[in-house]
């Protein structure tokens, strides 16, 4: 029990200290004239909430990419290339919405600390296309598939579904980064994608002008896009619009790893 007495004594000596500190400070506040204590509070307050919610801010930072375009475009199968490596070949056309949160493959051999992504295959079935506004208020990017194979008889019809991605609220507000895959390029005859880009800038431009002369009741669209009097380009979005060339089949998904990995930091 002796030898407790030295750490007593000691404990007494903070004790006595921190009774002086308090004792001053309290002296010291009430120096301070009233409005300046008040702002003085409000200002370490503010700070502190602020601090609080860049933290909170960065910590919710989303980490998930979204797969979409139209059946048949090879989504699932750039879904598995990303995932595992594979093409899993046989696959059928995907009716049901494909996720995971994994590191991509051509990641998983690196070592050090390195961020999952959150991946979605959205069906492209225009029945299931609902399910994609489940999922675009929280995506960090878009990755929209384009067959570049079979582009001229689906140009329509998938710029049309674009058209309704760019012009998504959450889309325009959030202006959350497209990149529109054109798949299948290891084919010789596929087009490449400079012409699809061309072409569905086209195709928007057209449906720019059907659309406006509907009336607001009619268009489940929030915003609309370009400018007016000019050709529609698809640098007049308020969010990035880029494109890019891909195989799932053979591997070749570089450019669209590039592009998760600008929007998902590693």
């Amino acid at each position: 029990m002796e030898g407790m007495e030295p750490w007593k004594e000691q404990v007494e000596v903070w004790r006595n200290q921190l009774e002086q500190w308090l004792h001053q400070a309290i002296e010291y506040s009430q120096q301070i004239p009233p409005t300046q204590l008040y702002i003085a509070i409000a200002v370490l307050v503010v700070t502190t909430l602020l601090v609080i919610s860049i933290r909170l801010f960065k910590r919710t930072k989303s980490n998930t990419i979204v797969l979409t375009g139209l059946t048949g475009s090879g989504k699932t199968t750039l879904f598995y290339q990303l995932q595992d490596g594979s093409s899993h070949l046989g696959t059928v056309t995907s009716m049901e919405t494909n996720e995971g949160t994994f590191v991509l493959h051509s990641e998983s051999s690196k070592k050090g600390k390195i961020k999952p992504v959150h991946l979605v295959d959205v069906p492209g079935h225009s029945r299931l296309r609902p399910k994609l506004d489940e999922f675009l208020p929280q995506a960090a990017g878009i990755v929209f598939v384009v067959d570049a194979l079979e582009f001229l008889p689906n140009c329509r019809l998938a710029s049309e579904y674009l058209y309704d991605i760019l012009t998504n609220a959450s889309v325009v507000k959030k202006k959350i980064p497209v990149l529109i895959c054109c798949n299948k390029t290891d084919k010789v005859t596929a087009h490449t994608k400079e012409f699809i880009r061309k072409q569905i800038e086209k195709e928007i431009d057209k449906l720019r002008a059907s659309r406006s002369a509907l009336s607001d009741a009619d268009i489940a669209n929030d915003f609309t896009l370009g400018v007016p009097g000019e050709a529609f380009a698809f640098s007049q979005c308020n969010n990035k619009v880029s494109v890019a060339e891909a195989s799932g089949l053979t591997g070749e998904v570089a450019q669209v790893e590039q592009f998760i990995r600008e929007h998902v930091k590693p």
